[in-house]
């Protein structure tokens, strides 16, 4: 376990786990772009009800919330955990709580408890070497349930290799299809290769998407896309292209959900509002002319803070 340790805080030494390529050594307390050093810090460990059909199901999914993200997202529902961008060491983050590998894998078995139908980590992507970690441990110990990569798609191949054999789903987004939207809204002009660098390895890992009896995910991959305002173009480039790579062995998810913040918008007045019902039939009429036949769509009604949990360290401490 030591040698595991000690390879585990290599990873963070001159942090080239993200495309910001930081060089951070977030092993010595420093902070990337992420806002993270090397420490796990988990929001909320809870049942969650509000994803796809195969992953929540009746009995909901294991959702662990983590702090800190390479991503700017304008947009993010999660802002409170997600923008936490202090560099300096030593310092503590506003949201969250510090847990340990060997923490978070006893994290998982409590979801199991709970009778989670898998475990799902929410933007787990800047921890992924502890995650690995904890997620081997688990497996070691006799974790059974699917475990699920839940991520935003900005991170390098070589990082995902490190999760090869530990995580039976990916779900990705694939967010913004032109390096302008994707450098606007994101901050991150890059977003879109390495978004299609990072889904084909999603692919190549887990291949295409099983179901138990139940219809519950056990392995394979799912790709959201969530539908912006005026954004009806870009999102029917992005599934005309996975639908073209990768056919129906792919899930699409496509989302409607979008939900303004006004705090957080103030200078993009053309995010001020979600996606209309018009936009949102017409891109479901899109795929399925294309011929994609395994997707998810959301009904009406799906724009509201109501959907955004509460990042209290629930079922943490």
């Amino acid at each position: 376990m030591s040698d595991q340790i000690n390879h585990t805080m290599d990873a963070y030494r001159r942090c080239r786990l993200c495309p910001r390529n930081c060089g951070v050594d977030r092993a010595d307390g420093m902070r990337g772009y992420c806002g993270a050093d090397a420490q796990i810090r988990v929001a909320r460990a809870a049942l969650h009800f509000w994803e796809e059909p195969c992953i929540s199901a009746s009995e909901g999914s294991g959702a662990v919330f983590f702090v800190g993200c390479n991503l700017g997202c304008v947009f993010c529902q999660n802002y409170e955990i997600s923008h936490q961008k202090s560099k300096d060491p030593g310092v503590d983050m506003e949201a969250g709580i510090a847990v340990s590998p060997e923490r978070l894998a006893e994290l998982f078995f409590s979801l199991k408890d709970q009778q989670a139908n898998n475990i799902n980590l929410v933007t787990a992507d800047i921890h992924i070497p502890a995650v690995a970690q904890a997620i081997a441990l688990a497996k070691a110990q006799g974790l059974d349930l699917p475990v699920i990569f839940n991520s935003g798609s900005y991170i390098t191949v070589e990082s995902l290799r490190m999760l090869e054999g530990l995580v039976d789903v990916y779900l990705p987004d694939f967010k913004f299809y032109t390096a302008q939207k994707a450098a606007k809204y994101l901050h991150a002009a890059d977003y879109p290769q390495t978004a299609r660098a990072a889904i084909a390895e999603m692919v190549r890992q887990a291949g295409a998407c099983r179901f138990n009896a139940e219809g519950k995910i056990r392995k394979g991959v799912i790709v959201r896309h969530l539908l912006m305002p005026h954004g009806l173009l870009e999102a029917k480039m992005i599934v005309k292209e996975l639908y073209h790579n990768y056919g129906d062995s792919v899930y699409l998810s496509l989302m409607n959900q979008f939900t303004p913040i006004a705090a957080h918008l103030r200078n993009y007045p053309e995010l001020q509002r979600g996606a209309t019902e018009a936009e949102y039939t017409e891109l479901i009429e899109y795929a399925l002319s294309l011929g994609v036949k395994n997707a998810y769509m959301q009904e009406g009604g799906t724009v509201s803070e109501s959907f955004i949990p509460a990042f209290d360290g629930s079922g943490v401490l």
